[in-house]
């Protein structure tokens, strides 16, 4: 098995094998842990000790009701440790771990740190010294391979949900980036503002290709005077999306082309080909109203 595996798709087994997490080692962990085990509620007292000197505490224990909820799920996450019983059970046990820290925001420093702590109470602080030396040695060893197994669970678990997080809020953005809007009968307006890459491109000729098809519209408009640079990619992107618009029997028009971006799409090279453009975004509706043979009347109607 390779070091670069999917964690998150590992079963129990193969997790052990992975940090090589043997059955004397968990026969080693069992056996600590009825030593240290009885002394659960002084590595509580113990861990909070050190805790409550972190700048996160205050954050994240604001009240005794979240302390002590807290403190309960942590008696029982080394009970299950101690047991050394490394199921299904206990991996997904693990990946709530990382699931509930990255729904929270904890910092994933502060949980590494948190786990060293940890280790140096249980085998240090409220170690007996009742063990041969060498014994101690392995069973030291042994936990540490299980700390570090747990670790890289929450961790993954961590990761994936933060991304997940992160990929929402992107497309949330991207929904609000690309306000497609009717701003007459037949005629739909796009303002584009900031930089277009083509993960941003493909948003918007979705969202773009989706409104055409519920309004039936017949003339797009693309602003583009809010997009700080243009070059051989983005004039691509462009191209594409008015493409795309014409073969769903809409006419696009893409307004806002300033003089600078003027010259730049000529010192590129980049063939716009039957595109048409406009300076303004007046320019745009009015060649849209042309389209659709639409006159104004001076109150802003139309016959």
């Amino acid at each position: 098995m390779t070091a670069h595996c999917d964690l998150g798709n590992l079963s129990a087994s193969e997790l052990r094998e992975l940090y090589h997490v043997t059955e004397e080692d968990l026969e080693l962990i069992v056996q600590y842990g009825q030593i240290v085990s009885p002394h659960l509620d002084t590595f509580i007292e113990q861990f909070y000790e050190w805790l409550r000197t972190q700048p996160e505490f205050d954050l994240y224990f604001s009240d005794n009701a979240t302390l002590h909820r807290v403190q309960s799920q942590q008696k029982r996450y080394w009970e299950d440790f101690f047991s050394a019983d490394i199921s299904e059970v206990y991996v997904q046990k693990r990946k709530s771990v990382g699931a509930n820290h990255a729904r929270i925001g904890l910092p994933l420093p502060t949980y590494v740190s948190s786990m060293y702590r940890s280790l140096r109470i249980w085998t240090d602080v409220l170690y007996d010294h009742s063990l041969a030396p060498e014994r101690y040695a392995r069973s030291l060893k042994a936990i540490t391979k299980l700390i570090m197994l747990d670790t890289a669970i929450v961790v993954d678990t961590f990761m994936r949900q933060t991304n997940c997080i992160i990929s929402e809020q992107h497309d949330s953005l991207m929904q609000m980036s690309t306000p497609v809007t009717e701003v007459w009968n037949d005629i739909l307006m796009l303002p584009i503002v900031g930089i277009i890459d083509s993960k941003r491109a493909q948003d918007i000729m979705t969202a773009v290709l989706h409104k055409i098809a519920d309004t039936h519209s017949r003339c797009l408009i693309l602003d583009i005077s809010g997009v700080a640079v243009v070059d051989t990619a983005v004039a691509n992107h462009l191209i594409k999306i008015t493409k795309a618009t014409r073969l769903m029997g809409c006419t696009c028009t893409i307004s806002g082309v300033s003089p600078a971006i003027a010259q730049t799409i000529v010192e590129l090279g980049i063939n716009v080909g039957d595109i048409r453009t406009t300076a303004t975004l007046k320019d745009a509706l009015r060649d849209a109203f042309n389209d659709l043979n639409l006159v104004l009347h001076e109150d802003g109607t139309s016959p």
